[in-house]
């Protein structure tokens, strides 16, 4: 099977309660194969709050995997905004609506001046094929530039720079990896220098270099001034090809990289220097609906726009903008940036101590509320998939949801709702520490 070991299995049905057995049978009955369930005893869930799910029978779980909900599952201010825009109208936007106007003008305001354009979507998906798009029409060029784990979404044209979805084989022929910034950078100056150099000698020319800017699948790349630097001489090089720069915000995006004095914007293109010319955002945008948008150079967008026809049907509806602006004030009423800082900060060193205890344990990487914990071979500290994909199910019985993630699918990926607590980072802490005291050393 595709993707993340920790997937339910045909081989887990025994064991299974009845309900849970008989879900699964009508599920398959009527639903696609690609579909997947989390875990070997998948979870029915009836009811989320704040950072918290709840089965059925009443029992509740500690969610540490699920960034859409950004504000917290349910929140009242959001679900209040959906449902008195439902009660009035909801259409599409060749209609002229205010709601939307205000929340493009509020959201663009975080933005540097240059880019004052929002197109609204519904996906991060579909953010990223017409950010694509638009670099494609604007140069005149098809290469494309990805880092060599990276992950960006799963339309056709998202899948082919995806290397983390189906390998470096899956990619189209005008894709070119390159190293992500580790230390100084300079190893991916370079390779940024013979991708360019590749596809204009293919005839492909240079579209675009297209980050995300946590650089979460490959491995979560910290700032550093060497990095910055770097990415800077890489921008420069890619907008002397003719290229383009987008910015992927989908998922660490509004907040959740967290918010301090020195880092104090919502998006991670800031804390590394770059000056993209078109951003993307989605995942947490409203809480739960399918929010997503570019946000882009005026110029490329008029020029886009005169060429080519682009509408949504669901993109900018009056509900949807309704869940995104209500997010927004949450987002800033509840300091949550800020607080995602305060508690990511604890939790690394929650984290830190563990590893510190438990020699199959690495120091945490990340920031804010988006954090990565590798499982390594206490011997060898090769990864190791298995005492991860031990470790969720572990974590699963103790009524904490994680998920094992990553190149060699050993690493733990934390992304919260945002309202995480101090006692909710302790208490996963503490489950963490018990479930590695559960799961023995490899055979």
């Amino acid at each position: 099977m595709i993707g993340p070991a920790t997937y339910f299995r045909p081989e887990h049905r025994a064991g299974l309660d009845h309900r849970t057995r008989e879900l699964i049978d009508r599920r398959e009955r009527v639903l696609s194969p690609g579909y997947r369930l989390f875990y070997d005893q998948p979870l029915e869930f009836v009811r989320g709050s704040g950072t918290k799910l709840y089965t059925r029978e009443g029992h509740e779980y500690l969610d540490v995997y699920n960034n859409v909900p950004s504000v917290g599952h349910a929140h009242p201010r959001v679900t209040a905004a959906i449902a008195e825009q439902a009660a009035l109208i909801n259409t599409h936007t060749r209609y002229l609506h205010e709601g939307l106007i205000d929340y493009a003008e509020l959201l663009l305001a975080s933005f540097p001046p240059a880019l004052d354009t929002l197109t609204l979507v519904c996906t991060g998906s579909e953010a990223n094929d017409l950010a694509l798009r638009v670099a494609k029409r604007a140069t005149g060029h098809r290469g494309i530039i990805v880092t060599e784990n990276a992950y960006h979404g799963v339309t056709s044209e998202i899948a082919a720079i995806s290397p983390s979805l189906g390998g470096i084989d899956s990619l189209a022929d005008w894709v070119r990896t390159v190293r992500p910034p580790t230390d100084d950078g300079t190893a991916m100056l370079q390779d940024v220098r013979t991708a360019i150099a590749e596809v204009q000698a293919t005839g492909h020319g240079v579209a675009a270099m297209i980050v995300d800017t946590a650089f979460a699948s490959d491995g979560f790349i910290a700032p550093s001034p060497g990095t910055r630097a770097a990415l800077a001489q890489v921008q420069a090089l890619v907008h002397a090809a003719g290229g383009l720069v987008i910015a992927d915000e989908v998922q660490p995006g509004f907040g959740r990289l967290g918010a301090t004095e020195a880092e104090p914007g919502l998006w991670g293109f800031l804390r590394h220097g770059l000056d993209p010319d078109l951003v993307t955002i989605g995942k947490p945008m409203a809480n739960g609906l399918p929010v997503a948008g570019v946000v882009a150079r005026r110029d490329l967008m008029a020029a886009f726009g005169e060429r080519e026809r682009y509408f949504n049907t669901f993109a900018g509806t009056p509900v949807s903008v309704a869940a995104a602006r209500a997010t927004w004030d949450v987002l800033h009423d509840e300091q949550l940036p800020q607080h995602a800082a305060r508690i990511g900060a604890e939790l690394r060193a929650s984290l830190r101590e563990l590893a510190a205890r438990h020699d199959r344990l690495r120091a945490p990487r990340g920031s804010g509320l988006y954090l990565a914990v590798d499982i390594v071979d206490a011997t060898s500290g090769a990864p190791d998939s298995r005492t991860a994909v031990a470790l969720v199910s572990a974590l699963r019985q103790r009524r904490i949801l994680i998920s094992a993630s990553g190149r060699e699918n050993a690493s733990l990926k934390l992304r919260p709702p945002l309202p995480f607590s101090s006692a909710d980072a302790a208490r996963f802490a503490s489950e963490l520490d018990a479930a590695l005291g559960e799961v023995g050393p490899p055979d």
